[in-house]
């Protein structure tokens, strides 16, 4: 009995041991680097034009992407656990793809497709739509590293409650509408408030795809992460720290929005 507690507190110091430097002392090392020389140098980064830009595009890319994939999640999953039909397990392994593919990789697949030489580029190119370096490859790029979560997230749900209200709600006359908005969406909300929350904090901090597919342009195709990258090697610490702390605050936004989510729903929600 001593030797297994003495384990158990061997490997939960180990655990913390590993998380206070892999993940707590570089946190802390952001917010010195952000205000260790007061607010005034922290406030005039967040002045700059440049930053004020990479937030801009990062929040349009996100406000589109999110309710994107929020949508396909829902169809989706509603599809897969509602019908039985040939290339289900295809669907799901093209769903889960964005898990495997490097996001570099990602990016590199659409400037391949909609880039100048790219398959639709030219064609892209007459008719006067930009894809690459500009913001609809930004938001494609986003999308594409986003699309699994929602989806992913309630497909357990609506397998777990089963089809058995629907079909009651049916019997009684309902339409699909009605069973979707009165039965099926109440019974997965939390899940899919999971999923959105993943889903957002991940279109935030997303860098290699878009890293790709934008150019990294301070000023104009830059979003939030590519502006602390470029901002530290042009030698702009206080500027890259600033948005480097701004995106932390991000992160624990979502934690505590998690936290909330698992309080609400008397479930303890997987990582």
């Amino acid at each position: 009995m001593r030797s297994n507690k003495s384990t158990q507190i061997f490997l939960i110091g180990l655990s913390l041991l590993y998380l206070v430097f892999l993940l707590f002392i570089p946190a802390i090392f952001i917010f010195y680097g952000a205000f260790h020389r007061g607010i005034e140098p922290f406030l005039e980064a967040l002045g700059r034009r440049d930053f004020q830009q990479a937030v801009r595009l990062t929040l349009i890319a996100t406000a589109i992407a999110v309710p994107l994939n929020t949508v396909f999640g829902l169809c989706a999953a509603w599809a897969i656990t509602h019908r039985q039909f040939r290339g289900r397990s295809l669907l799901l392994s093209f769903i889960d793809l964005p898990f495997s593919i490097s996001p570099v990789v990602a990016g590199l697949m659409l400037v391949l497709l909609y880039g100048r030489n790219g398959w639709f580029g030219g064609w892209l190119e007459a008719i006067g739509f930009k894809v690459i370096f500009a913001l609809p490859g930004i938001v494609m790029a986003t999308c594409f590293v986003t699309l699994p979560f929602v989806v992913r997230e309630i497909i357990p749900l609506m397998q777990e409650i089963g089809q058995e209200q629907e079909v009651a709600a049916r019997t009684l006359g309902a339409s699909e509408w009605q069973i979707f908005r009165r039965v099926t969406l109440p019974s997965i909300r939390w899940g899919l408030l999971y999923g959105v929350l993943l889903t957002n904090a991940r279109a935030l901090g997303e860098f290699g795809a878009v890293a790709v597919v934008s150019g990294s342009v301070l000023g104009r195709t830059a979003t939030l992460p590519i502006f602390v990258e470029q901002a530290f090697k042009n030698y702009l610490t206080e500027a890259a720290f600033a948005a480097a702390a701004i995106l932390a605050l991000f992160g624990l936004v979502s934690l505590v929005l998690k936290e909330i989510l698992e309080r609400r729903s008397h479930i303890p929600i997987k990582s």
